[in-house]
C-alpha cells in the first residue's frame, strides 16, 4: 500500500471514529517525564506551531499562549491520562435494601476528539443496580469527568465509564449511554451542526433482560428540568 493510500485510510478511519482498543493507548513511559517537564516541552512545540502558521508572538495577546496552552493540556483537559487523578470510587453498604434500579442522568461531558483534537461535548447517563454496595452519586460524575479528560473516542469512554463502575461496585449490572455532538463533524469536513452521536454499553441486566434495558432508556428520557 503507498504513503497516499495509507494516508487516507488513517483519514477515513479518523473521521469514521473507529476506535483501536477499550484501554487509551499510552506508551510505557509516559509517565517519566513530571508535569512541569511536560509542560515546558508542549509550550516549546506549540510555540513552534505558532510561529509556523505565521503567528507573531510578540504581540501581548499572544506570548503567553503557548504555555496556556501547554498547562491546559497536561494539568486540564488531558488531566485524565494521568491514573495518579482517578476519582477514589468508595462504596458503602446498601443499608436502605435499595434494590431498583438508581440512575444518574444528564451528566456533562467534555472532551476531546483524538483524531483531530476537537472537543466532543455532550451528556452522560448512567444507571445500576446494586448488589449489596452503592456509590456516592457525584462519584459517576467525577468518573465521568475523569476518563473524558483524554484524547477520546466516544466508544471508549461509555466503555470506560461502565467497565470501573462494575469494579467498583462489584456487579456486572451497570449500563451507560452518552449523547454528545463532535466538533470534527460539527465545524470541520461536513460541517454538520445538528448531529450528534450516541453510544451505549450495557452490562448484566441491562444488557440480558429487555424490561430493565427499557425501564433505564425509559428513565433517562424523562424530562426533569427545574429550576434549584
Amino acid at each position: 500500500m503507498s504513503n497516499h493510500q495509507n494516508e487516507e485510510l488513517y483519514e477515513d478511519m479518523g473521521d469514521g471514529h473507529i476506535p483501536s482498543s477499550h484501554e487509551t493507548p499510552m506508551r510505557k513511559d509516559a509517565f517519566e517525564k513530571t508535569d512541569a517537564e511536560k509542560v515546558a516541552q508542549i509550550e516549546s512545540h506549540f510555540k513552534d506551531i505558532m510561529e509556523t502558521l505565521g503567528l507573531d508572538l510578540t504581540d501581548d495577546s499572544l506570548k503567553g499562549t503557548p504555555k496556556r496552552v501547554a498547562k491546559m493540556f497536561v494539568t486540564e483537559i488531558f488531566g485524565g491520562l494521568n491514573p495518579g487523578r482517578m476519582p477514589k470510587m468508595s462504596t458503602f453498604d446498601n443499608k436502605f435494601k435499595y434494590n431498583q434500579m438508581l440512575v444518574e442522568k444528564d451528566i456533562t461531558v467534555y472532551s476531546t476528539c483524538e483524531h483531530h483534537f476537537l472537543p466532543i461535548v455532550g451528556k452522560a447517563h448512567i444507571g445500576y443496580i446494586s448488589n449489596g454496595r452503592v456509590i456516592g452519586l457525584s462519584k459517576m460524575n467525577r468518573i465521568v469527568d475523569y476518563f473524558a479528560r483524554r484524547p477520546q473516542v466516544q466508544e471508549r469512554l461509555t466503555m470506560q465509564v461502565v467497565q470501573a463502575m462494575q469494579e467498583a461496585l462489584g456487579t456486572e449490572d451497570v449500563a451507560c449511554v452518552i449523547d454528545a455532538k463532535h466538533l470534527c463533524v460539527n465545524s470541520r469536513g461536513i460541517k454538520d451542526i445538528e448531529s450528534s452521536t450516541v453510544t451505549a454499553e450495557l452490562g448484566g441486566c441491562f444488557k440480558n433482560d429487555a424490561t430493565t434495558r427499557a425501564e433505564f432508556l425509559k428513565y433517562i428520557g424523562l424530562q426533569t428540568t427545574f429550576n434549584v
